[in-house]
């Protein structure tokens, strides 16, 4: 029987419980779909798709919608199958045997483990006590000289907190022949983001994803923007056709409804914002957010038996426990309104 790669042997893949309740507010996905018209006109495009074709290579029209809502050059864009795909696109051009890749914890877990998936050796630095990434211990992180590839999570995933702009800034002056990855995943429910970092010669990738704000985490669909030398190295890894038709037409549909995101988008952080305020009103600990989930500490309680009671109540958020640095937590995703209020009515319940 062929081998496994020997650094391979010891890792597990990426697993969220899956469970039959009635509210799943445990992977961070909006809690509507797009807009009725989307989904007609998405069918009705499809219907005039030539399946016996091959898609277009470059996904020429998608980029240039990204382009145009981004303001930057077409080929400043790169779209893929979600974020993941970018995250190992980027690791595959720039990372590998001899490289590491620089993480802080707690953070988002696919970044360590498509490191490792591509070869690259993972550096993990803790975070600060505010939950934010420590200058100083970056800092001489990438003093050490080997080519790095560093990911910055804003908002991070599952803390929710930002990073200060002088942090990133300060990470990319220092950058040198490291690469900075700025994940931007849930960037929409913050009040700012990190574009405006990006230059003609900065070692910056952003990475966006239609999964969370756009709704449409079904699809798996994601992008990079940064210089276009990057993306053409990106490009260097990448698979022949790799986006498909549906996608394509389906992420260029989505762009005619940026209104109705934007007022999705301020609804979920309206919730988000009245979540927490119950949240604090019953004493649970729980952090300031700028994505559309929330941090809580289950304090002398057991994380472990805080979400079994949630999930006998018919409700599913994340136990992040296990994670570094999260010993007591649970992530909650911000749902409708029905959901938050079933959420909270079954943690009530289990407090008491």
């Amino acid at each position: 029987m062929a081998r496994i790669r020997d650094d391979l042997r010891a890792l597990s893949g990426y697993h969220s419980p899956q469970v039959d309740v009635r509210v799943r507010l445990n992977t961070n996905e909006a809690p509507f779909a797009p807009p009725p018209t989307f989904s007609s006109s998405l069918a009705e495009r499809l219907g005039a798709v030539e399946w016996n074709r091959y898609p277009d290579r470059a996904a020429s029209a998608l980029r240039s919608r990204l382009a145009e809502l981004h303001s930057v050059p077409t080929e400043w864009v790169l779209v893929a199958n979600g974020s993941n795909e970018v995250l190992q696109s980027i690791l595959l051009a720039f990372g590998g045997n001899g490289r590491r890749a620089v993480v802080f914890e707690p953070g988002y877990q696919m970044h360590a483990q498509i490191a490792r998936n591509t070869g690259t050796r993972v550096e993990t630095i803790e975070r600060n006590d505010e939950m934010l990434i420590d200058i100083d211990a970056a800092r001489a992180s990438l003093s050490a000289g080997e080519p790095a590839v560093v990911f910055v999570t804003s908002p991070n995933n599952p803390t929710g907190r930002s990073e200060p702009r002088d942090t990133v800034r300060a990470l990319i002056e220092q950058a040198g022949e490291h690469l900075i990855v700025i994940d931007e995943a849930y960037v929409q429910f913050s009040d700012t983001d990190l574009l405006d970092l990006l230059s003609e010669d900065a070692p910056v990738i952003v990475t966006r994803t239609f999964s969370k704000t756009w709704g449409m985490a079904g699809l798996r669909l994601g992008y990079a923007i940064a210089s276009a030398e990057l993306i053409g190295a990106l490009e260097l890894v990448t698979l022949p056709y790799h986006v498909d038709s549906a996608k394509q037409i389906a992420g260029e549909l989505a762009l005619d409804f940026v209104a109705e995101m934007d007022a999705r988008v301020n609804e979920t952080v309206a919730e988000r914002e009245r979540l927490r305020a119950r949240l604090i009103e019953l004493g649970v600990d729980v952090g300031p957010s700028d994505a559309n989930f929330l941090l809580i500490d289950t304090g002398s309680r057991s994380a472990g038996q805080v979400w079994e009671g949630l999930v006998e109540r018919g409700v599913l958020v994340r136990d992040c426990s296990g994670w570094p640095g999260l010993a007591g937590r649970l992530r909650v995703t911000v749902g409708s309104p029905p959901e938050n209020d079933a959420f909270l009515t079954a943690l009530e319940e289990v407090l008491r």
